[in-house]
C-alpha cells in the first residue's frame, strides 16, 4: 500500500500514526520532495475525479489569485497546478487493495484497510 502526501501536513500525520497503530504496512512518498506524476495523477482522476484531488479548502488555493483559481476548469489544468503546487492535493491520497482513499476518515479507513 503506498500513502502519498507531504510529512508535516497534520491529517497526514493523523494517518501515518493511525496505520502505524493498526499495524498496516504502507510505503509513504512525499511530494514536496518527490512530486507527482501526471501518470499518476491521471490514474487517479480515474477513480475520484480530478475536482476531489483539489483542496480548495486549503492554505495553497486560498493563496492563489482568483484568475489562478478560475484557471482550473478540467483535468488538465487541474493536473498543472498539482504538478506545479503539490501541497494543493487533496491529503493524503492511499492506494489501497479496495481503491483510492481521500484524506483521512478512520471509518473509511477501517472499511477499506482492515
Amino acid at each position: 500500500m503506498h500513502v502519498y502526501g507531504i510529512k508535516n501536513c497534520n491529517t497526514v500525520k493523523k494517518a501515518l500514526t493511525w496505520l502505524e497503530s493498526e499495524g498496516i504496512p504502507f510505503t509513504f512518498h512525499d511530494f514536496k520532495k518527490e512530486g507527482v506524476s501526471v501518470e499518476k495523477l491521471e490514474a487517479w482522476e480515474k477513480q475520484t475525479g480530478w475536482e476531489a484531488l483539489v483542496n480548495k479548502r486549503g492554505t495553497t488555493w486560498r493563496q492563489l489569485s482568483p484568475v489562478e483559481q478560475q484557471a482550473v476548469v478540467d483535468a488538465p489544468s487541474a493536473n498543472a497546478l498539482m504538478q506545479a503546487k503539490t501541497s494543493v492535493i487533496k491529503r493524503p491520497v492511499i492506494e489501497s487493495p479496495k481503491g483510492i482513499i481521500l484524506g483521512f476518515d478512520e471509518a473509511e479507513y477501517r472499511n477499506k484497510l482492515k
